[in-house]
């Protein structure tokens, strides 16, 4: 272990997200970890190896995005011969964003898309980790397809084993989406929860019904609530009425993807979301592979998309396919448009997602023992600097020891 790492070091000066407020409190990290000072002051009886003065700053756990199909030229479904290139490309990039974790997430594919890329994916990188690979799809409805190209999508005829075959190992695999109505007997949902994979529902024609029985078998999570499924009607308000369904077991939270990127949903809708379900809300970027990039001409998995006054489109069609904003701006765009707390808009992208893949006691938190990945912030909520393990790997102008 370097001496650096073994370093304790004391953040001062600064107001930290704990416990769903901000406190005027010292931040103090050790061998990538956040420790309790008062056992080192009364146990070891030492002082810190080195002060930071953080200028008032506010001190976030880094942000968590449970769905990101690329970025920065680099498409996860479409690059499948230089996998930990473009994870590593994208890691880099995200940081500067102040994602400090990510989900890497592959569009409806071919099978042979699959059994090549996933057993490439690394498991450490040069930036933001990767918590696991969120697959959406090719398991949902053909009406409800939105970018996702139709001749891949498959059904669900032989339960599990479609699966399986389909994706090969699914070592690496820690969020699927499909479409509930697919899986009438509940055995595959059933089947992915008890391997501790996170069943999410969308792209689906599904009924509340169909939702709350796939929620019964063990699902736990909407992707990109509002998009690609059944709009909220009165009689049957669909998979959005799993916000607010009295059937869901009482132990069970359900969360939703929300992209709040100023395109994708309405502030109005953002706001019903908020409103009626804010334990749930997690905020996702749905990032493609145009994001830091210009307009032009890009991919999502198998189809060409464009990029034209700010929206990402499948190319020659008016279908939205991805969003282009970064992490960072989403948890503005959604602040600006609830009016919620500062500390609310980042657990919408830090503790809440954590809490959706069972890791909130390592991350998502700035909780002793949590992992040292956090993020610097002004009360305007732009990232000053961003920091994983205990080592500052990015910052804007800052005097930082990187």
């Amino acid at each position: 272990m370097s001496k650096r790492q073994n370093n304790l070091i004391q953040f001062i000066n600064c107001r930290l997200v704990r416990n769903h407020q901000l406190i005027k409190d010292d931040l103090w990290i050790r061998n990538g970890k956040i420790v309790n000072p008062e056992p080192i002051f009364f146990d070891e009886k030492c002082l810190a190896d080195s002060k930071i003065d953080c200028a008032n700053a506010i001190i976030a756990p880094g942000y968590i995005d449970l769905q990101i199909n690329g970025g920065y030229g680099v498409d996860f479904s479409y690059d499948t011969d230089t996998v930990k290139e473009g994870i590593n490309k994208v890691a880099a990039g995200l940081i500067t964003n102040g994602v400090t974790s990510f989900c890497p997430t592959l569009v409806t594919s071919p099978s042979a898309t699959y059994h090549k890329v996933l057993p490439q994916i690394p498991k450490t990188t040069n930036g933001a980790s990767v918590l696991g690979v969120h697959l959406e799809g090719p398991f949902i409805n053909t009406k409800k397809k939105g970018a996702h190209p139709e001749t891949h999508i498959q059904n669900l005829d032989k339960g599990i084993d479609s699966l399986l075959q389909t994706y090969g190992s699914l070592d690496r695999v820690k969020i699927i989406t499909i479409a509930p109505e697919l899986d009438g007997t509940g055995e595959v949902v059933q089947t992915l929860t008890k391997k501790g994979i996170i069943v999410s529902l969308g792209h689906s024609m599904g009924s509340l019904s169909d939702g709350e029985k796939a929620a019964k078998n063990g699902a736990s999570l909407i992707t990109h609530l509002f998009n690609a499924m059944l709009p909220f009607h009165h009689r049957d308000p669909g998979l959005v009425g799993l916000l607010t369904s009295d059937a869901i077991p009482q132990d069970r939270t359900i969360y939703y993807g929300l992209i709040a990127d100023g395109v994708h949903t309405h502030p109005a809708a953002l706001r019903i979301a908020h409103r009626t379900h804010p334990d749930g809300l997690c905020l996702v970027t749905d990032a493609i592979s145009a994001l830091g990039l210009e307009e032009g001409i890009h991919h999502l998995g198998q189809l060409n998309l464009e990029v034209k006054g700010g929206k990402a489109f499948i190319a020659g069609t008016d279908t939205l396919c991805g969003s282009i904003a970064p992490l960072d701006e989403c948890v503005r765009i959604f602040r600006k448009a609830t009016g919620c707390s500062i500390v609310y808009a980042i657990e919408a992208a830090t503790l809440h997602p954590a809490k959706c893949l069972n890791i909130q006691n390592t991350k998502g938190t700035l909780d002793f023992d949590s992992d040292a990945d956090f993020i610097f912030l002004n009360d305007d909520l732009n990232v000053l600097c961003t920091w994983i393990n205990g080592y500052c790997v990015h910052a804007n102008n800052l005097n930082v020891p990187i």
